[in-house]
């Protein structure tokens, strides 16, 4: 089982990240880790924050010579801006503050939307700074660090992950399904919205820029695509071992994000069965490496059928609202006197969709690592690789003519 934990908030010295599960004999790219931080930090509409940060994870444990040993693998990430946090939150509590010269104040407005409010009902802190700093998204940079290190495992059968920006507020692609995944994985690194379609993300932009001038967010939504994901990773014998509900808790926890879709996702309410579901067809490249020896015209069900992978592409959608922190402020009430009182501004973002599709791709491959040692198993990569061979192999055999 691959499992992993952050630890850090968004005003400390450092993230960490602990990755249990991960077979020895792995090679560690840490170029390619910090690859996918900076691209988490890319996108048009992106905060002042990312001018500061220059994110990359520096092994602390379970990496020897470059390769995993089989033991936990911890990350440590320094948060840079911690130096311009000194004055906020790093006061001695029995100082006061005219003796301290510091001025330490507390965020009492809580922001519509966040995690202000209902942090200081569930642990009862006085200052909610205490808990927008640990559900800031400043958290996701463990998880793309932990992620990078995913997809380097499910390379070893054979799997990759790509997404691309399908939606920003009124902005949106006609039919994201239409788009290989040859298609998404060559969009240039210098696109600001990572959008497959140039027209389109015109005018995501031009909505960004709209909502920076009144002062407001955006949200939108992506896509997820796993390429030569394994058949047969999930299961359908229990409610929680169904891949289908693991990947969407993974994408729903990434903040922000209110909805997931698989395939065609909600448009499935709408349709009838014969437009929705995949017709099985007999495969007419009899020599082809894919081990289900059948083919599919479409890939309505996004690659997941009974919470199990059917060996077609895994297409996953994910909806991000608009960010809560707005320049011009909803209202609020400051709970220190229980006033009406305009909701705490803090830095942050106008749009952030791209950066978290980012995180969503690290998500994905975070639990399609984990389904891949629950169904090959080995304790090295080698025999993972080993496993994962053997199962194709014989899988193939199943669908020759008898």
């Amino acid at each position: 089982m691959l499992r992993f934990l952050t630890a850090g908030e968004s005003h400390g010295k450092a993230l960490v990240a602990v990755l249990e599960g991960v077979p020895a004999g792995l090679a560690i790219d840490l170029d390619a880790i910090t690859t996918e931080l900076r691209r988490r930090q890319t996108g048009y509409g992106r905060g002042r924050r990312m001018l500061i940060e220059s994110d990359r994870a520096e092994p602390l444990s379970g990496v020897r010579h470059g390769l995993s040993t089989g033991g936990p693998i911890a990350l440590l990430i320094p948060n840079k801006d911690w130096e311009n946090w000194q004055r906020t939150m790093h006061v001695e509590p029995e100082m006061p503050e005219s003796a301290s010269g510091v001025d330490r104040p507390l965020v009492t407005r809580p922001r519509p939307g966040h995690a202000d409010l209902a942090g200081f009902v569930k642990y009862g802190h006085e200052d909610m700074r205490n808990v927008l700093e640990r559900a800031s998204a400043r958290e996701t940079a463990a998880r793309v660090a932990v992620g990078a290190i995913a997809r380097q495992l499910l390379r070893a059968v054979g799997t990759d992950v790509a997404s691309h920006v399908t939606a920003i507020g009124s902005a949106s692609v006609s039919n994201p399904l239409a788009f290989s995944f040859q298609q998404v994985r060559a969009i240039s690194a210098e696109s600001p919205l990572h959008c497959a379609d140039a027209e389109v993300e015109l005018r995501m932009i031009a909505e960004i820029d709209r909502a920076r001038d009144a002062g407001d967010t955006m949200g939108g939504s992506f896509e997820i695509i796993a390429h030569d994901v394994p058949p047969g990773l999930g299961s359908y014998v229990q409610w929680d071992r169904k891949l289908d509900g693991r990947l969407a808790q993974a994408l729903m926890s990434i903040p922000a994000i209110k909805a997931v879709g698989i395939g065609l996702g909600p448009a499935v309410a709408h349709l009838p069965g014969s437009r929705v579901h995949d017709e099985i067809v007999p495969r007419i490249d009899r020599d082809s490496t894919d081990p289900v020896g059948v083919s599919r015209p479409t890939n309505n069900a996004g690659g997941l059928e009974g919470g199990v992978t059917n060996g077609e592409e895994l297409r996953m959608t994910a909806y991000m609202k608009p960010i809560s922190t707005l320049m011009k402020p909803l209202r609020s009430v400051d709970l220190s006197n229980m006033t009406e009182s305009p909701a705490t501004i803090e830095r942050s973002d106008v749009c952030a969709v791209p950066a978290a599709a980012v995180v969503g791709e690290a998500m994905v491959s975070i639990v399609l690592a984990d389904a891949a040692i629950e169904k090959f198993g080995g304790d090295s990569i080698e025999e993972l690789a080993t496993n994962w061979k053997a199962f194709r192999e014989r899988t193939r055999s199943r669908f020759m003519a008898r």
